[in-house]
């Protein structure tokens, strides 16, 4: 009996995938520019409550970075605590030493990354006032 081999393929190759990178490349850079240019960068007043947040939000005049940053500090203070009673089996001072200065440390690298934060709305009222 006869084998037949099919050359058809319905898979995709890595051609096909780097063809696809291309234009979504070039769609997303002309994109953007549109997008910035007709609707941040616009003078026109966008009507609705939820198109002036968008136009707020694309122009980062919203910042979610400190709301990331304070959960990103809680779940790592909660985790440093908790993997520190992985240590009493260890070392009953590693424990301690953890437990305790742990949290301190993920809270002065918190503050530190917070002070970025402070100095850029500080910048932005001193900004804003002198446009005044």
């Amino acid at each position: 009996m006869p084998t037949y081999t099919s050359t058809y393929s319905t898979g995709s190759s890595a051609a096909d995938a780097g063809i696809w990178l291309i234009i979504a490349a070039i769609i997303a850079l002309v994109g953007g520019i549109l997008v910035h240019f007709l609707f941040v960068k616009g003078k026109n007043e966008p009507k609705g409550k939820f198109m002036k947040w968008l136009k707020e939000f694309l122009a980062f005049k919203i910042m979610w970075i400190e709301t990331l940053l304070k959960i990103i500090y809680y779940i790592a203070t909660i985790y440093v605590i908790l993997a520190s009673f992985s240590m009493i089996s260890f070392s009953f001072l590693s424990f301690l030493l953890m437990l305790i200065l742990g949290p301190v440390l993920v809270r002065l690298a918190y503050e530190g990354l917070m002070m970025f934060i402070m100095i850029w709305r500080n910048t932005q009222d001193i900004a804003n006032n002198t446009k005044k």
